[in-house]
């Protein structure tokens, strides 16, 4: 989709595509409602600033929008899914040793925070999103809320990029 289909397309369907990039329907339509867009980097602004002036519930709403690592999303659009699964896919290949610990840390990080691990899985290993949560599992809650959430607005930017023919229009 282009910029410009993009600005031209009703509110809802529009708020839609944001939410498949986001998971946050208050956000999705704070961006929505500042359409059009001159070009694709005022929206990835825009997007930014009103991810950052959301809170706690917004981003746990976001968060719940995503599958745990190593697990196959089960809802959401087929967008939202397909993005999901090319996301994860260095944990796809994960032995199964790593599967076993990530499952655990998953549920312990759960326990500790009350959310699932997210982290913007693109481009990295299994091995490495492991390592990466067994490190943020030693953080206390409100440390580890603003990682989450920058996370979050990583994964975000990268889906409203394929939302957006890679981002180039």
């Amino acid at each position: 989709m282009t910029l410009a289909e993009f600005n031209a397309l009703p509110s809802a369907a529009t708020e839609a595509r944001l939410f498949d990039c986001c998971g946050c329907a208050r956000w999705a339509a704070r961006v929505s409602a500042q359409r059009p867009f001159a070009n694709a980097r005022e929206l990835f602004d825009a997007a930014d600033i009103h991810w950052k002036n959301l809170g706690r519930e917004d981003w746990l709403e976001a968060f719940s929008h995503h599958p745990q690592i190593g697990e196959k999303a089960d809802t959401g659009s087929v967008s939202a899914r397909q993005w999901a699964q090319g996301e994860q896919t260095g944990a796809s290949v994960a032995t199964q040793d790593v599967k076993i610990r990530m499952a655990r840390g998953n549920r312990a990080y759960f326990d500790k925070f009350g959310y699932i691990y997210i982290v913007c899985a693109t481009g990295k290993s299994a091995e490495e999103m492991l390592a990466l949560l067994e490190q943020r599992l030693q953080n206390k809650p409100g440390r580890e809320l603003p990682i989450a959430v920058e996370q979050q607005r990583q994964i975000t930017r990268l889906r409203l990029e394929k939302l957006l023919d890679g981002g180039q229009t």
